[in-house]
């Protein structure tokens, strides 16, 4: 008995639980486990922007009816980005990856050209104290630095991989994606004082840097001289300043002005409870949290859906991630490892902090939620990065659908 028991353990398959078969597998070059993260892009992509767009209208609705306006211009206006980042997204998956390589450069060097003319001609227009738009009409407008995000991380994915054979002398490492491209770009958002953004982007050439194969030591020295130049940058400014130690509870103003926006909006998270007071309900969007619709809508969003909703779009943002890092990892060449890296870390990296700053864990910074957060450059930006995570996943698919068809045939009757 004790031998027959043996046996029919040692043959018995190990049972996985659904996360465990989720996350195993990475490496595996099957066509269902591409078709999993392929789906995981696409259906959480378009989910969290539509969610979005219904946020939005909730949380900007209320102050555009008080300010005489159409109480559905704000989403409406975010619906068509998002419409349009749809389409892209899905018509940019048709391309080959090599193709889309070849956007690397001229990206890079429009990206570079727009922040120019957003920090030093009259076309820059200024938002609530960061110069970072370009003021199209009287009603729309570009931010070039949102583009510039994902301009970034192609140039540098296209770039290392070109250099790959020479990344073992740093200077090949370094030129062009710190000096000069990735530099320029940083200091030019820098120039027009926007700050979160510029944080973003050096998250961004921080995984380029490492994922080039930059030791751990000199990436922690960088990152402590980056951070430094940032903090002396921020104490430089008053308004910056005065965030900070509001955020330290130092010295929030007269009346408390300072730290009202934060306050407010950790307010709203705790009306929020278990589920929510209901979609649309909000009572402190009604003028009572600043930029209800922007960098705060996740705690109207709290208050509206509470702790499950909150949960939910979590864990989107979890399964967009998971999928990206197994395209990740799954992948044979260095553009996409890079490419999905730096897409990642720009996706959840300003979730984190938008998150951050909600929940008081952050100063305020100014970062808005991806997906979520009203801004028709950056749900546009968002969607075209998806659009090249898309190619890549279902390149990988097709790659896994021939290799099984050619082993099909290779093997005996």
């Amino acid at each position: 008995m004790a031998t027959a028991r043996g046996k029919n353990t040692k043959n018995r398959k190990p049972k996985f639980s659904p996360v465990g078969r989720l996350i195993g597998n990475i490496e595996s070059g099957s066509a269902r486990t591409a078709s999993i993260d392929y789906m995981l892009v696409f259906v959480t992509s378009i989910a969290l922007a539509i969610f979005g767009v219904l946020m939005v209208q909730s949380s900007a609705s209320v102050e555009a009816i008080a300010r005489g306006n159409d109480g559905f211009t704000v989403a409406l206006s975010q619906a068509m980005f998002a419409g349009l980042g749809i389409v892209a997204m899905i018509v940019m998956q048709f391309f080959k990856p090599a193709t889309l390589k070849r956007l690397a450069w001229p990206a890079a060097l429009v990206a570079v050209l727009l922040l120019f003319l957003v920090a030093f001609t009259p076309l820059g227009h200024e938002v609530l104290g960061n110069r970072n738009w370009i003021r199209i009409t009287s009603t729309i407008g570009l931010q070039p630095s949102e583009f510039a995000k994902l301009a970034l991380a192609v140039f540098a994915a296209f770039m290392l991989e070109k250099k790959q054979n020479m990344l073992h002398d740093y200077k090949h490492l370094f030129v062009p994606i710190v000096l000069p491209i990735g530099g320029a770009i940083l200091l030019l958002v820098l120039a027009g004082k926007d700050v979160g953004t510029a944080l973003v982007l050096i998250l961004i050439i921080a995984t380029a840097l490492f994922l080039g194969g930059l030791k751990m030591k000199w990436l922690a020295l960088a990152s402590i001289v980056g951070f430094a130049m940032l903090a002396v940058l921020v104490f430089a400014s008053s308004n910056r300043r005065a965030r900070v130690l509001a955020w330290l509870k130092i010295d929030c103003g007269v009346d408390d002005r300072i730290c009202y926006q934060s306050s407010m909006g950790l307010h709203a998270f705790a009306s929020g409870g278990w589920f929510g007071v209901g979609a649309g309900q909000s009572r402190l969007k009604w003028s009572y949290v600043p930029e209800a619709q922007n960098d705060f809508i996740f705690s109207i969003l709290g208050e509206e859906f509470g702790f499950v909703g909150v949960l939910f779009v979590l864990c989107m943002f979890a399964l967009l991630a998971l999928a990206m890092f197994r395209i990740a990892m799954r992948a044979s060449d260095l553009y996409t490892k890079v490419l999905m890296g730096c897409i990642s870390t720009w996706i959840i990296g300003q979730t984190f902090i938008n998150l951050g700053t909600v929940s008081g864990l952050l100063p305020v910074i100014g970062v808005p939620l991806p997906f979520i957060s009203s801004g028709g450059s950056a749900m546009l930006a968002v969607m075209l990065a998806m659009g090249f995570v898309l190619c890549s996943a279902r390149a990988q698919k097709l790659a896994a659908l021939a290799n099984f068809a050619t082993d099909t045939k290779k093997s005996p009757k």
